[in-house]
């Protein structure tokens, strides 16, 4: 008998429908039934690609004892953390206020008003590693609930007091100046690890969004930025953590050298990883960055890219039961399959019959295309067609396992990223395949994700959910933006500027910044607003850039001031953590640059709009707005174009600062000098 999540959307609920916990999902249903019978809620969060939530499911939800007293004693609620990221918020503060770190599964529980007195993450069905049994656990928080009620209820209180104090805590305020940026940069460059590449310990992630600053820092002429990226993009991309075979990134790396991965791999990784490589290779010209961007984004548009034109969320890390079986190799495998070119390849990745992994192989390359040119006594083309061919007998031999596990479910936030990344690879590359990929996905979004006209945040097999956040909005909104720049179809402008209007109206704080969930949502135990980038940007990070970017389309001083509010409270926070503001700083050069707008009144057909367009993207432009139509520009179009007009009727380029724009011109040559 299925519990009460066989009718959800999300496939991680999904997977939880007949375990003989009687689970409910969020909501009215659930809340009610605590409250009538007084139990205690036990709140369990994850997502479908977590392997931790499948070994404690596997363990303890599918015990038929342990089921039976969790339906006796508790209320037992399961949320996906993908779809509803306030609860996320909200309860994984209540983990780490309570044990000190937080992590998935999340384990909570509640009373019956919502209030979090004990939590941790994942507990064994045993004790072990210092952590009590599941069941044991239940049995101790069940007689707490019955004999020392008013003790549990009183750390409840305490706790949702200091959660909601912590929200209500003034913010650093202050001022981004070109000094903190500097000293931002400098603060990653200095705490850069040098011998494994990237920032920290393991388990090691990668850290697009600071990356993504110091490519910035580059271009500004900043002595050293650059070195470390690509020391770490080099790093990541001998593979381990980066797919060889198959394209696209897992998570994250076990340990310190990008090796042995958590194979999971999801949509937002992928999406901000390909675009931080196609930036460095603009910058560096490095032919194997512009292999990884096209790597990647074939990988999500062979796997990960519905018919309807959805991105999916994620891969899992388990195949089989097993974690990663689906990715690791044994020699025997190499062997039949590569035939003649198995002594190159295993040469290349530096395979053995001992593994690398459990008895198995992760490749990850042990020499560079030089060595293995001198060895082989090939040239370098000749060793990247050979390892060309390898990866994809490979991949057909991969492709006839067991595939991982699919969360298929699309998320506005997740394919707002990477329809970002697919527009901009497009115009860059000239790629019509991806620009027809990123129209379809626009498309889709602004259909299947906004029913009747209401943005949503998730959609799954023709339904969309009921929830909406900001970071919803906002990534949408600056896809939109560089779907635009790259067909310069007004539709996509247009929507960008009423979901802005939307966005403002249902989720901007009057003492600055926004609020994650919407004024008219659910009222929760508080109303998160969180600031700092996580694996994903915060929401409010891209809220401000989105309203900075529309402004310099449009001249709207009052998104510049909602930016510039957002901006104010992580200024002084940013030097101290870069790496946790890594999107806030990219946004805040943005703000204080001297953005370049540029308008051009021509046909996209002709030939010489095309020139301009091929100058304005041959490298990293930072701070560059781009707007282009026929004469006269259609209603609604960026104020940029508006009063500009052919000269002798030949496409005009306009090139403009804070919309003071220098004589029009109607030659390439001196459209690259003013430019």
């Amino acid at each position: 008998m299925p519990n009460h999540l066989a009718n959800s959307t999300s496939p991680y609920l999904l997977q939880h429908a007949y375990n003989p916990v009687d689970w409910y999902p969020w909501g009215t249903q659930a809340l009610e039934k605590a409250r009538l019978e007084d139990k205690p809620i036990f709140l369990s969060i994850g997502y479908a690609a977590c392997h931790w939530c499948h070994v404690m499911a596997h363990e303890s939800f599918e015990n038929l004892d342990t089921a039976a007293f969790l339906n006796d004693h508790f209320v037992s609620i399961k949320v996906d953390r993908e779809e509803r990221p306030d609860l996320d918020s909200i309860y994984m503060s209540a983990v780490v206020a309570l044990t000190g770190q937080g992590g998935w599964p999340m384990s909570v529980f509640l009373t019956p008003d919502l209030k979090p007195f004990f939590a941790g993450t994942y507990y064994p069905p045993e004790p072990r590693h210092g952590l009590p049994a599941f069941k044991e656990l239940l049995i101790a928080i069940s007689q707490a609930w019955e004999n020392q009620r008013s003790e549990v209820i009183a750390a409840g209180g305490q706790v949702a007091a200091k959660l909601i104090e912590q929200s209500a805590a003034a913010a650093d305020r202050g001022v981004f100046t070109s000094t903190s940026l500097a000293a931002a940069s400098k603060a990653l460059i200095d705490g850069y690890d040098w011998d494994h590449g990237g920032w920290g310990r393991a388990p090691r992630f990668p850290q697009p969004m600071a990356i993504d600053f110091l490519l910035r820092r580059t271009v500004r002429g900043e002595t050293g930025a650059l070195k470390p990226v690509v020391h770490v993009l080099s790093a990541m991309a001998r593979g381990g953590m980066y797919d060889v075979v198959g394209g696209g990134f897992a998570r994250y790396s076990t340990d310190d050298d990008w090796h042995i991965p958590h194979f999971e791999k999801m949509l937002y990784d992928n999406a901000q990883l390909a675009r931080v490589y196609l930036h460095a290779w603009q910058v560096t010209g490095e032919p194997s960055f512009r292999r990884l961007v096209d790597e990647t984004l074939g990988f999500v548009a062979r796997e990960m890219l519905s018919p309807e034109g959805g991105f999916y969320s994620s891969l899992d890390a388990d195949s089989e039961g097993e974690e990663g079986k689906f990715y690791a190799w044994t020699l025997e495998e190499l062997r039949t399959t590569l035939g003649e070119s198995f002594d190159f390849f295993v040469s290349a990745y530096g395979v053995t019959a001992m593994g690398n992994w459990e008895g198995k192989t992760i490749l990850q390359r042990a020499l560079d295309d030089a060595a293995l040119s001198i060895r082989f006594v090939m040239n370098r083309e000749q060793v990247a067609e050979k390892l060309a061919d390898c990866h994809a007998k490979l991949l057909t031999r991969r492709n006839k396992r067991v595939r991982p596990g699919t969360d298929d479910k699309v998320l506005t936030t997740w394919n707002g990223l990477m329809l970002s990344s697919f527009a901009e690879a497009g115009r860059v590359f000239n790629n019509s395949l991806y620009i027809d990929i990123a129209t379809h996905n626009a498309d889709f979004l602004l259909s299947a994700l906004r029913p009747q006209g209401n943005l949503r945040r998730a959609w799954r097999l023709g339904q969309a959910g009921a929830e909406v956040f900001l970071e919803d909005y906002a990534s949408l909104i600056l896809g939109l933006l560089e779907i635009y720049q790259s067909d310069f179809s007004n539709r996509w402008f247009l929507e960008a500027q009423g979901l802005a209007a939307e966005m403002i109206k249902r989720f901007a704080d009057p003492t600055g910044g926004f609020f994650d969930t919407p004024s008219d949502g659910e009222t929760l135990l508080k109303r998160p607003k969180d600031l700092q980038d996580n694996a994903t940007p915060s929401g409010n990070a891209l809220a401000a850039e989105a309203l900075l970017k529309l402004d310099a389309f449009t001249g709207n001083e009052a998104w510049r001031r909602q930016a510039e509010g957002a901006l104010s409270l992580v200024a002084g926070q940013v030097v101290r953590y870069p790496t946790a503001f890594g999107r806030w700083l990219s946004a805040a050069d943005f703000s204080l640059g001297e953005v370049k707008q540029v308008a051009i009144i021509g046909a996209l057909s002709d030939e010489r709009t095309k020139a301009y367009l091929a100058e304005l993207r041959g490298t990293f432009r930072i701070n560059l707005i781009v707007a282009i139509s026929t004469f006269p520009p259609p209603e609604g179009a960026p104020t940029l174009l508006v009063d500009r007009s052919m000269v002798n009727n030949m496409p005009t380029a306009y090139v403009c600062e804070g919309f003071v724009c220098q004589l029009p011109v109607t030659d390439l040559e001196s459209f690259r000098k003013q430019l």
